[in-house]
């Protein structure tokens, strides 16, 4: 069986993205290949490593990749998923080929202020926020269902 290629995209590939990877393929990377990319790619957030780390997941090593440089390459996904605000998500390009893309919006944890405590705090909630989500998707996805285009539905 093929596994199914799932792009996650958001800002800068700095959290949100990274941390919907790397759940994607701890759940099930024997179905689904992901990957993540930001529409300007930054630098790793120290928040989603702490957090993602204390799930059990090392995202430590990750680099953040651009969307754009993946789409020129011409690479093929089942879905890409933006994890970011409806206004980033239309900057993101169409992708060649047959392509569900999702919408699923999450706090930015980049955004977030207070002590780092609090931060912390706040990005856990977003970090089990994506693992619920990613967690129905595969549901869905295993069940035959169309996902729902965004998260709230």
């Amino acid at each position: 069986m093929d596994k199914k290629r799932v792009l996650f995209v958001c800002v800068h590939n700095s959290a949100r993205s990274q941390m919907a990877e790397a759940y994607l393929n701890a759940l099930a990377g024997d179905r689904f290949e992901a990957h993540s990319a930001g529409l300007e790619p930054g630098t790793l957030n120290p928040l989603a490593v702490e957090v993602m780390k204390g799930a059990g997941l090392d995202i430590s090593g990750n680099a953040t990749k651009s969307v754009f440089e993946i789409f020129k390459r011409g690479e093929l996904f089942a879905y890409v998923i933006t994890v970011c605000d409806a206004e980033a998500a239309q900057r993101c390009p169409i992708f060649p080929g047959i392509t569900t893309t999702l919408h699923w919006s999450f706090p930015d944890p980049a955004a977030f202020e207070g002590s780092w405590e609090e931060r912390v705090a706040r990005t856990r909630a977003v970090r089990d926020a994506v693992k619920g989500r990613i967690e129905g998707f595969i549901r869905e996805v295993d069940s035959g269902k169309k996902p729902a285009l965004d998260a709230a539905k």
